[in-house]
């Protein structure tokens, strides 16, 4: 798969005042932003062993939306090197309206080799 979307409704937690990322009730970017990687991760189909870890984004937050809103968030692969893989994300709400734009680097990893190179919080 190429190209992946997913739909979500703004709740109360969604927004920049529950978030901490501003004090308005309406979709945070950082809620924007993990919706368009989540679609990102739908996009990549990979094996078990793998998986893969954002690396570089860049994202505009475009149009505020309230409480309620279903908002579409789509990733297209538009080029792979490698384990490197870009995506240009968009979100949109119900009626068109484009809110956010931009794009997401993900790197396919070895799921195991990569959870072991990190170490453990010591106490």
């Amino acid at each position: 798969m190429d190209t992946a979307s997913i739909t979500h409704v703004v709740t109360e937690a969604d927004t920049a005042q529950a978030l901490g990322s501003g004090d308005l009730a309406v979709l945070a970017t950082p809620r924007v932003l993990a919706w368009c990687e989540e679609a990102t991760c739908a996009a990549l189909e990979l094996a078990a062993d793998r998986t893969s870890v954002g690396t570089r984004v860049e994202l505009e937050h475009l149009a505020a939306s309230p409480v309620g809103a279903t908002v579409t968030a789509t990733a297209n692969v538009v080029h792979t090197d490698g384990r490197l893989v870009r995506f240009q994300v968009a979100a949109h709400d119900a009626d068109g309206t484009l809110l956010a734009t931009g794009e997401v680097r993900r790197v396919v990893v070895d799921r195991e080799r990569f959870l072991a190179r990190i170490p453990p919080v010591k106490d």
